[in-house]
């Protein structure tokens, strides 16, 4: 599954009322990194995940996934939260559903 899909789907939950978090590990870090631009056929999520951020769906990335691969806290798109792995496991702990996404 794709970046795109995970977006599209936190997207239409929460256009169904749901409340939503995504927890972004890994490579999936990248989508926090501020200033990315379109390429040719290569998509840009950063609006939409802009979208989702003002929405109120919280977007948080793995800190030491980040910083492993160089992303920074000055990179992060604003609304954009990074935390520890022990905060994602509590968070999951709270929920109501966890969907995990990816093979990480």
């Amino acid at each position: 599954m794709t970046t795109d899909f995970v977006v599209k789907l936190a997207d239409a939950a929460r256009k169904k009322g749901h409340d939503v978090d995504i927890w972004l590990s890994g490579n999936g870090t990248m989508l926090s990194k501020k200033g990315q631009r379109s390429f040719k056929d290569y998509s840009s999520l950063e609006k939409t995940i802009k979208d989702l951020v003002d929405g109120g769906t919280n977007v948080t990335a793995c800190e030491a996934c980040a910083e492993a691969r160089g992303y920074h806290k000055e990179d992060l798109i604003d609304g954009f939260g990074r935390k520890s792995m022990d905060w994602y496991l509590a968070s999951c702990f709270s929920a109501d559903r966890v969907l995990h996404i990816g093979g990480e």
